[in-house]
This record gives C-alpha cells, sequence and structure tokens, in this order.
C-alpha cells in the first residue's frame, strides 16, 4: 500500500458501527501496516468499520484506549510494561496501571529492522565510524529515538550527544535532512520494502550500516526480553550498495480496548488472517506477518477473548 493510499483511507468517512484507530505518523511502516489492516478488516467484514487517524504518540493512544476513548492503537510490550508498572513515560500517570488493564493484544507484528543508512558514497562503514558526526536516530525521548542510542551504544561504545550528535527532529524533518545532506546518517525502522527507501535511492545510493561486532554482554543486556536480531538484506532496493548487515528489531502490536465484546474482535481478527494472502502482492512486506509471531506472550499482555478465540479455531494457540 502506497502512502497516498494510505492517506487517502486515513480520510474515509466511517458509517453505522465504527471502531476508532489511532497510529503514528502515516509515512511510518508501522502506520501503514495497521492501515492496512484496516483496509483489509473494512473490506471482508460487515459489522464494523475501522476509521484510522495518523499522528501523535502511541504512548498517549493507548492511555486513549484505555479510557474508552480509542478502541485500537499501536502497542508495545516494552511500553506496556511500563504503563502497567506506571513507570518511565507514565510515571505521572497515576491511573496508568489501571488503564493498563483496559489495553488487550489483537496481534504483534514485527516493527521492522532498524535501518542505519548512510549515502552510498559515505566513509562511514560501520557504526564504530560515528563518532563526530551527525545523525537523525527518531524523535527525541520517543522509543524509536532510544532503541537506535541504544544498539549503537551497546555494539561500538559511542554515546549519543558525547561522541555523536542527533538532531532534535520529527520524522518528516529528519529524513528531509539526510535527503538534503544535513545530517551524516538516518535511521528508520521499517519492514522491507520502506517508503523513504524507495524513495531516496530513485535518485540517489545508499547503504545500511551494522557494527564491526554484534555480540557481547553489553549487547545481551540491550536485547533483554523484547528485541532481536534481525538481518537487513543486500540488494533490497535500487542503488543500495554493500551487502547484508546485522540490526536490531523488536515487536509493535495492535491493541484493543479490552471491553469491547468479544464477537467484534473475533469477528474483526477474522476478516484480517483469513485474508492476508490478498495483499501480499501490493504489500510484499506482509510476508513478514504470521500467526506464529502474532501471538507470542509478551509483557504479559493478554489476548482480548475475541481474538484468542480465533487463533485457537486455526491452531495458533492452544
Amino acid at each position: 500500500m502506497t502512502f497516498a493510499a494510505v492517506a487517502a483511507l486515513m480520510t474515509t468517512a466511517a458509517q453505522a458501527d465504527t471502531l476508532k484507530m489511532a497510529t503514528i505518523e502515516p509515512s511510518l511502516g508501522q502506520a501503514i501496516t495497521m492501515a492496512t489492516f484496516a483496509n483489509v478488516v473494512n473490506g471482508n467484514q460487515d459489522m464494523v468499520d475501522i476509521e484510522v487517524a495518523g499522528g501523535g504518540a502511541a504512548t498517549v493512544h493507548m492511555l486513549e484506549v484505555g479510557r474508552g476513548n480509542l478502541d485500537l492503537s499501536m502497542v508495545s510490550p516494552t511500553i506496556f510494561e511500563f504503563m502497567s508498572k506506571g513507570a518511565a513515560m507514565y510515571k505521572n500517570e497515576t491511573d496508568a496501571p489501571e488503564l493498563a488493564k483496559n489495553v488487550a493484544l489483537l496481534m504483534w507484528f514485527p516493527y521492522g529492522q532498524y535501518h542505519y543508512t548512510v549515502r552510498g558514497d559515505s566513509d562511514i562503514e560501520v557504526l564504530d565510524d560515528l563518532e563526530g558526526t551527525t545523525v537523525f536516530l527518531g524523535p527525541a525521548g520517543g522509543g524509536a529515538f532510544n532503541a537506535a542510542a541504544g544498539w549503537i551504544e551497546a555494539t561500538t561504545g559511542l554515546k549519543v550527544g558525547e561522541d555523536y550528535e542527533a538532531i532534535t527532529a520529527n520524522w518528516a524533518t529528519g529524513f528531509q535532512a539526510f535527503q538534503d545532506g544535513k545530517v551524516d546518517m538516518y535511521v528508520n525502522g521499517c519492514i522491507d520494502p520502506c517508503q523513504q527507501f524507495i524513495q531516496f535511492s530513485e535518485t540517489e545510493s545508499l547503504r545500511f550500516i551494522g557494527p564491526e561486532s554484534h555480540e557481547g554482554d553489553a549487547v545481551t543486556r540491550f536485547l533483554g526480553n523484547f528485541r532481536y536480531l534481525a538481518e537487513i538484506p543486500g540488494g533490497a532496493y535500487d542503488n543500495q550498495v554493500g551487502g547484508a548487515v546485522m540490526s536490531n528489531d523488536t515487536a509493535v502490536g495492535i491493541g484493543v480496548r479490552a471491553d469491547l465484546d468479544e464477537e467484534t474482535v473475533y469477528q474483526v481478527t477474522k476478516a484480517f488472517w483469513d485474508n492476508v494472502d490478498s495483499i501480499t502482492s501490493d504489500a510484499p512486506w506482509a510476508k513478514a506477518l504470521n500467526l506464529e509471531f502474532a501471538v507470542q506472550s509478551l509483557a504479559d499482555m493478554p489476548l482480548h477473548p475475541g481474538a484468542a478465540r480465533y487463533y485457537r479455531e486455526v491452531g495458533a494457540i492452544q
């Protein structure tokens, strides 16, 4: 699904029974995955329409699902754990642990490999070469920023703000800065093929870089319970130079109000998974979606009973 198609979907007026879904910046791969999910569901059942609004932070959206102001949003195991404990960004949200009880899981999907990206002719060949450079890691303070900075520090020892600088920018501005040559490296986590890299490689060469080594205790600590190693292949884009490199990935998901009725969530889950093969030709990244990944147990986040009913029917869970 193209960005234009996602934008059109997000502005489509909903009918009768509407479920409200919020996702992040519409041009990002995770938002496109969620908008595609809504499109498949809307086209394959008549019970509800999912209305998608893009923009804002998933950390806030999860609170709004808990409050009942949203029906679905992007979720993360790390963030759900923070929310359940009233920790990190939720330390001043006294009702966060209680609200977390009304956020259930519909499915997990891969966030996408973090692509640490330089121009094809850059003299930055590995992450260890970043000392003294200026980069875009993601919006400052966000989960993507922290994950990218953490991977770099765990694999190279280089610390953001000390050994190299990260600009403060949103996703759109950060990508524009890379296109304009104002930053040496641009980071985006996404399931290949990613719109940003398709666009960039139409006119310029690019290279994805990894660390000299991705082993050691610091990497093990960084990966923890919810992150994992994932390879970025060579030859994924026109004008991509260099071979495959090792990177990091994590799970994100689609969360749903726990108090949304079971039959509705069952029909939504069924409509998507029974028809997911219909989108793989137009959205090759959809091949990365699978039932085994979708139902894994992460951060003790419970499956919604309606979703669990479908997964039991198809044998994905007991």
